[in-house]
């Protein structure tokens, strides 16, 4: 029987509100798969096209940048700057032939960590019947 394909999500946070959200839920010790890789960020907004498709690069199935609410973010515009580049990040992603299913952005504040597991979750599950992404995979 052949194992069921679990992807590799890596899951860039912002620091003030979904690193803190999924902080939260792992103290409350809530349910979600182990399939994420987090890496905290300052801002959603730092987060270069680059470093998405880098994380591809090295081997991600998903990507996922999470950051404040829009209007909540502690640098003022940061979120808006990142949501702006959602769009031109799923365009890069089809244009080299990439699902853009495979990259996702989310909000979560720091007080919502069932939210947080929902995210993962649901991307976990969205994630499943694409199978392993090879197309930007490096070779060792």
């Amino acid at each position: 029987m052949a194992e069921e394909f679990e992807p590799k999500i890596v899951a860039f946070l912002c620091k003030w509100c979904s690193s803190a959200g999924s902080d939260l839920a792992g103290v409350s010790r809530m349910e979600y798969p182990p399939n994420v890789v987090p890496i905290q960020v300052m801002c959603s907004g730092s987060v270069s096209p680059l470093y998405i498709f880098s994380a591809f690069n090295k081997g991600a199935d998903g990507v996922l940048v999470s950051g404040c609410h829009p209007g909540d973010c502690h640098y003022i515009k940061g979120n808006y700057y990142a949501r702006r580049r959602i769009h031109l990040v799923k365009k890069l992603l089809e244009f080299v032939g990439l699902e853009p299913e495979r990259f996702q952005m989310s909000w979560v504040s720091a007080a919502e960590g069932t939210k947080y597991t929902q995210v993962i979750k649901e991307f976990v599950n969205e994630l499943k019947p694409l199978g392993p992404q090879n197309k930007l995979r490096r070779n060792p």
